[in-house]
């Protein structure tokens, strides 16, 4: 996979969610058509359908993770270790670069029950960072998966 983040970022900011963004610029190199891509991805944005909880391109890097590595077959118990592993190391690194990866806590805010003017401006003012931010540590992750092999 080529360095995705900047078509990440065009995808957000053509109004697509976080989530939707992150996952459908992934999704085609992955088997799953874009649109499907959306459609799985749309409920997770704005922290979890606006329940301001996991910010939601960190959901839609780990369905990125998953789609990869994930498993089909109840005994594959060696991909579902790859895939938590992977997802694990992704969250670490977006902690560490923003202290949470809760939606919440990345805004200041609310985006349910807080002052909708602050919620705008915060997610206008703050959300492109956290989506370009959470694709470039996936592409750190994914690069550092394909050199351990």
């Amino acid at each position: 996979m080529s360095n995705k983040s900047d078509d990440v970022l065009k995808s957000f900011n053509g109004g697509f969610y976080c989530s939707q963004a992150v996952l459908s610029t992934y999704s085609e190199d992955l088997g799953l058509d874009k649109e499907t891509a959306l459609k799985i991805s749309c409920g997770f944005g704005a922290g979890m359908a606006r329940l301001s909880s996991t910010c939601g391109a960190v959901t839609g890097a780990y369905m990125v993770i998953s789609l990869k590595h994930g498993s089909c077959m109840p005994a594959d118990k060696e991909a579902v270790e790859k895939t938590f592993a992977l997802m694990q190391e992704f969250d670490k690194l977006f902690a560490k670069k923003h202290g949470t990866t809760n939606c919440r806590e990345l805004l200041g805010v609310d985006l349910r029950h807080g002052d909708p003017v602050l919620a705008g401006r915060q997610v206008k003012d703050l959300c492109h960072i956290f989506v370009k931010d959470a694709a470039e540590i996936l592409e750190t992750v994914l690069k550092n998966d394909e050199r351990a092999v």
